[in-house]
């Protein structure tokens, strides 16, 4: 069975991603993953073309061969995905690589190896800024929760009408709109507003 490269899901979910970086400068403990689960089918399939792909297999990292592939549309691969907030920032302990079916690792792990095998720090595993134009500027992506993950990707896709679209916007208001409610209900629980006298 062929091992692949890059390849992993977020432990508490099973979602798949892509590891574009599995080190951060700056920030060892934290990746910038590609959620595969909500691309529009022409992406969905470049990318996965691309990372069985020898030339993902034999870069250090996935951002490398993103970065020098386009998608059908003519767009880089890696600009595009960074510019779409297709690149999420995770915890390296939250990432499970799975190169073979049925075997998995923590990307956490898997660094701490391949640093020893190196010599160095987990700290020197990062592409130096120099070498990759986005890396500085990727390097600074927030960390996106769940709930924002899931709108943004939905909002990224192609609607029939513009009927459709406004059916899909107030849609997610109204869901966006009952979480903000049941957050200030929480906050309320933990600790009461003090009323005006």
């Amino acid at each position: 069975m062929q091992s692949l490269k890059h390849v992993g899901r977020i432990k508490d979910t099973g979602k798949k991603v892509l590891v574009a970086f599995r080190t951060l400068p700056g920030d060892a403990y934290s990746a910038l993953v590609v959620p595969t689960e909500n691309l529009p089918d022409e992406y969905h399939n470049a990318i996965i073309n691309l990372v069985e792909s020898p030339a993902a297999q034999q870069s250090y990292e996935f951002a490398e061969a993103l970065d020098r592939t386009q998608f059908p549309d003519g767009s880089r691969m890696l600009p595009f995905l960074h510019a779409n907030g297709r690149l999420v920032k995770v915890s390296t302990a939250q990432v499970e690589m799975t190169p073979v079916i049925g075997t998995s690792v923590l990307l956490s792990e898997l660094n701490q190896l391949i640093a020893e095998q190196r010599g160095v720090a987990v700290d020197d595993l990062h592409i130096k800024p120099d070498s990759q134009d986005v890396v500085q500027e990727v390097a600074t992506a927030k960390d996106i929760s769940e709930t924002t993950t899931s709108v943004a990707s939905e909002s990224d896709q192609t609607f029939a009408t513009p009927e459709a679209e406004a059916k899909f916007y107030r849609s997610q208001a109204d869901k966006l709109a009952k979480q903000a409610a049941e957050f200030r209900r929480k906050a309320e629980e933990l600790v009461p507003t003090k009323k005006a006298k």
